[in-house]
């Protein structure tokens, strides 16, 4: 299972080329592929029309919609951000933090392009698609 991270996805649904949108759009529908439940919301929030909300909306409920976060992520979070912070790394984004998380706990890849998520992979053993 890939889990596809919002970077992601506003390239794909924006119609931009990318190694990432590429590999998604060569493996999507043949290689398990998801999103947590923060992810859908970034997504979506950055539609201001209906019809594109709609119909982005129905293609990603074809996928598997993760819960992200609860109590112990949360708590597994804010311990990676401190860790990361004392090396020298400070994460801008809390959700991504999160996400992350969420990947490492459940042994699951993310397919990503954004910084932030690069120290988890150093550091924290993240596993993430290499297009």
């Amino acid at each position: 299972m890939v889990i596809v991270d919002t970077s992601v996805w506003v390239e794909y649904f924006g119609e931009f080329s990318g190694r990432e949108t590429e590999w998604l759009d060569r493996r999507l529908g043949s290689e398990p592929t998801g999103l947590t439940d923060l992810i859908l919301c970034e997504v979506l929030q950055g539609y201001r029309d209906e019809f594109t909300f709609a119909r982005v909306r129905r293609e990603l409920a074809k996928l598997d919609i993760f819960d992200g976060c609860g109590a112990t992520i949360a708590i597994a979070a804010a311990r990676n951000h401190r860790t990361l912070r004392q090396k020298g790394f400070t994460v801008r984004k809390t959700i991504d933090c999160i996400i992350a998380t969420f990947c490492i706990e459940s042994g699951l890849a993310l397919l990503h392009r954004d910084r932030d998520f690069d120290a988890f992979e150093r550091y924290l053993g993240l596993q993430v698609v290499h297009p």
